[in-house]
């Protein structure tokens, strides 16, 4: 599977504004619901919520990929984020997280959802891309490091 045929350049956020869990949440699912007009945001800020009170998806090195199934959703949504002074997210490691990647996935297709999240966590455990990811200075740069994967 190649991560980047779930890509789009519309979804990418290199500087998140957010300062904290619920910001970061909110902030990606509202470019995704910008995106995605018939997507009731406000169901897909609480699946992401809820994932989260089962154990924060902040996996270490500061890297977190939220992530859940949004009922009526038609097709995975991908948003990628970054936040240069990073946020804390709960993370297992308990360092701040710079680097999100927010998979919804529709009810349905849970083999493709776990596909998905299997291939960023492979390519973000490659210091060489998480090095290039986090030093991008613009969107273009941001958007060639996620393509060059």
């Amino acid at each position: 599977m190649v991560l980047r045929d779930f890509l789009s350049k519309d979804l990418l956020l290199p500087e998140l504004q957010a300062r904290n869990k619920a910001e970061v949440l909110a902030e990606m699912v509202a470019v995704l619901a910008l995106h995605m007009p018939g997507m009731d945001a406000d169901a897909a800020f609480q699946v992401l919520k809820d994932r989260e009170s089962l154990g924060s998806t902040g996996i270490g090195d500061g890297v977190a990929i939220p992530h859940g199934k949004l009922e009526g959703l038609e097709r995975i949504a991908l948003v990628v984020g970054r936040s240069v002074d990073g946020v804390d997210f709960d993370a297992l490691d308990r360092k701040p997280c710079h680097i999100f990647f927010m998979v919804l996935a529709p009810e349905q297709v849970a083999g493709m959802h776990l596909r998905i999240l299997a291939s960023i966590t492979r390519l973000l455990k490659d210091e060489t891309f998480r090095g290039a990811f986090l030093s991008a200075g613009n969107k273009e740069l941001f958007w060639d490091a996620l393509n060059s994967a």
